[in-house]
């Protein structure tokens, strides 16, 4: 069933709760380290502001504060970028819920920002039973509501999941939902082929499931980073010291057998740069006792290149390798730079994979940057999100829950 969209809502005169992803990095002094995903919300937060609301208020979390106020996880920082992004002053509520929030709700000035503290202050934002009152007040801040925080999606959370109930018929996905849905759906739905997925990262056990379910979907598997060992180990293959959890070599072996029903390719680094007590050194095929593997190697970056030259579609998710430690950022470097020029539609799911991009400037270079490194993955395994299932059906009318 379709969901409602923002374009569907009327909200002319409307008090617009909306949720957004303001969940930044921030550096020791407690500024904005990347405001990516402030300036993602940026569309929404302008179409509705165009549509004359009497207000507009975002709520967001920051960190993991365990459900205890913290000033050094505050959403200041959030407020003031977006007041000089926005060119129009942004007010921080004190609380995210109570009576005095619920009074700058009521008594803005028509068409201005008010922006919520952080909902995980409060216990309720991730357990309900810990404050079962938390999502009635926070629904009656608004007339309104729109989800447009594709990064917490995957959480069945108070202002996510929870709260699009309380908003029969006038629950809409945001322009950012939208625009990540338009993106990863075809992935599963009818890909330009010839399909490949690059997987990255540290553990299998957590990627397992989108992998199990890309397998008959794909035409191409690569899998580098930390993710290759419990392969290799599957194989029988020397990791040296690498780390492994011995927990995701069983699984290791299914996906392996698993890709052989369906005939499919899957790439493991042909060499792999290690490190030992400060000494750097290329292995071909394995890795010695006492070695750490820590990057693919060039030879396994060029027979990727050549055998991805030809994609259509790419789906990458997680470094190949510690990128964040030179001499180990080559790999995803020199990956992330071959994928920047490729003809094909390169969608890079969330994430490490993301910062390295950007931290290269090649981000505009991409289809598409996905905002929610395991909202895109949930969504790849299970082909829906609950903070969108919860959302208003699309009627025609806008008036379905």
């Amino acid at each position: 069933m379709a969901k409602l969209k923002l374009a569907d809502l009327p909200i002319e005169g409307k008090r617009v709760l909306m949720r957004v992803d303001f969940n930044v990095p921030l550096r020791s002094d407690g500024s904005i380290a990347d405001d990516s995903r402030i300036r993602a919300a940026l569309p929404s937060i302008r179409n509705i502001l165009e549509r004359h609301p009497s207000v507009l208020i975002l709520m967001s979390h920051l960190g993991r504060p365990q459900g205890t106020p913290n000033q050094k996880e505050s959403l200041a920082p959030c407020a003031r970028r977006l007041s000089e992004l926005l060119g129009t002053p942004v007010a921080l509520a004190p609380d995210s819920v109570g009576p005095a929030v619920e009074a700058l709700a009521s008594h803005a000035t028509s068409g201005s920002v008010l922006l919520l503290e952080n909902l995980r202050f409060h216990p309720g934002e991730e357990d309900s039973e810990k404050e079962p009152d938390f999502v009635e007040k926070l629904a009656r801040l608004g007339d309104v509501y729109v989800n447009d925080a594709f990064g917490t999606a995957h959480r069945a959370h108070a202002s996510t999941a929870l709260i699009a109930s309380r908003f029969p018929g006038k629950a809409a996905m945001g322009l950012l939902i939208e625009k990540e849905l338009s993106f990863l759906g075809p992935l599963l739905e009818n890909p330009k082929r010839p399909f490949h997925a690059i997987i990255g990262g540290a553990k299998v056990s957590s990627k397992a499931g989108v992998l199990k379910n890309l397998l008959s979907r794909i035409d191409a598997l690569y899998i580098g980073g930390g993710m290759a060992f419990p392969f290799f180990k599957a194989k029988g293959i020397s990791i040296g010291s690498s780390l492994c959890d011995p927990a995701d070599i069983p699984v290791a072996k299914v996906i392996l057998e698993e890709a052989e029903k369906y005939s499919l390719p899957i790439y493991l680094p042909i060499d792999i740069a290690a490190s030992n007590k400060g000494k750097y050194s290329l292995f071909s095929d394995s890795v010695p006792e006492g070695w750490i593997g820590m990057d693919i190697g060039p030879e396994t970056v060029e027979a990727w290149e050549e055998k991805l030259a030809g994609a259509a579609t790419v789906f990458w998710n997680g470094p190949v390798g510690v990128f964040e430690k030179p001499p180990f950022h080559s790999g995803t470097r020199d990956l992330a730079t071959f994928l920047a020029m490729l003809r094909g539609k390169v969608i890079v799911g969330g994430g490490d994979s993301i910062s390295a991009i950007q931290g290269l400037g090649l981000g505009d270079r991409f289809a598409h940057l996905s905002t929610g490194g395991g909202a895109s993955l949930e969504f790849l395994e299970f082909g829906r999100l609950p903070g969108i299932d919860a959302l208003s059906n699309y009627s025609g009318r806008g008036e379905e829950g």
